[in-house]
């Protein structure tokens, strides 16, 4: 049987998603547009035999920094070797730079020998969050100038991810609030439709304070899940605060150091496929 790799196209992205979902990874369901966008060569189909078995993601931000994810195998061709040659595939599409994932916990193992480093764990969170009433100025994301949420979005990622970014805040269905304190950006969130109720993320914050604010508005009583690094303690106690309960966690490994960000500002990931 013939196992090829190629270049994904975008109907092959929004399939992965459809693999996602089966996997219970609940991804947004228009996010494959915009991971189109970060980085149109970084995803790759594995097909044996002309049909499509295999999935991964490997989009470069800039020449330093890079994110794995989609890493699928159809459970029916599991254990074949197919995965092993795409992952290949992939870690040499991303040369030498840091390159990082958030893999589920029981395949850590399997990480740390292809050179992957633990970091923290992201543990979702996920429930109707208890109403939150402050006097924190909320605007719609959109109105803020690009630039401005360009360089926000910085302290807190590795790299630049403009294109990415832009069509976050602009899918259909897609809800993005800042929070301005004095004429500056202390806060900003994403919410998502997802297969199963919404997900928010990213979710920056200058305070929890903040972060409740965002997350009590976008969530505006329905269902919501967030990524929330176990490393940030007061991001932790939040959302226990605001009654959601864990229902899933993975590992944020590197290849190389930990980049240096605003960890405490990050209340939620934008995404587990792509950072």
């Amino acid at each position: 049987m013939a196992f090829e790799i190629a270049t994904a196209g975008a109907a092959d992205i929004q399939r992965f998603t459809e693999w996602a979902a089966e996997e219970q990874w609940n991804p947004g369901v228009s996010d494959a547009l915009a991971f189109a966008a970060a980085d149109p060569n970084g995803f790759f189909v594995g097909r044996l035999d002309g049909e499509p078995i295999a999935s991964v993601s490997g989009v470069r931000y800039g020449p330093d920094f890079g994110f794995l994810g989609l890493y699928i195998v159809r459970p029916s061709e599991r254990g074949k070797g197919y995965g092993i040659r795409i992952w290949q595939h992939v870690m040499k599409h991303f040369g030498d730079r840091n390159v990082a994932l958030d893999g589920v916990v029981d395949q850590q193992a399997n990480y740390q020998k292809s050179g992957f480093r633990h970091a923290w764990n992201h543990i979702r969170h996920e429930g109707i969050p208890a109403v939150t009433t402050t006097d924190t100025g909320l605007v719609d994301g959109r109105s803020v100038p690009f630039d401005q949420l360009v360089a926000y979005d910085r302290r807190f990622f590795p790299a630049a991810r403009d294109a990415f970014l832009a069509q976050w805040i602009s899918l259909p269905g897609y809800r993005s609030l800042a929070a301005i304190r004095d004429g500056q950006l202390t806060g900003f969130a994403v919410l998502r439709p997802a297969r199963s109720g919404s997900r928010i993320g990213p979710l920056y914050a200058a305070s929890d304070e903040i972060a409740a604010a965002l997350i009590s508005e976008l969530a505006a009583g329905q269902s919501v899940g967030l990524d929330v690094p176990d490393r940030n303690l007061p991001a932790m106690k939040l959302v226990e605060r605001l009654g959601l309960v864990p229902t899933f966690e993975c590992a944020r490994m590197y290849t190389g150091a930990v980049p240096d960000l605003d960890h405490d500002g990050i209340f939620a990931s934008t995404t587990l496929e792509l950072g």
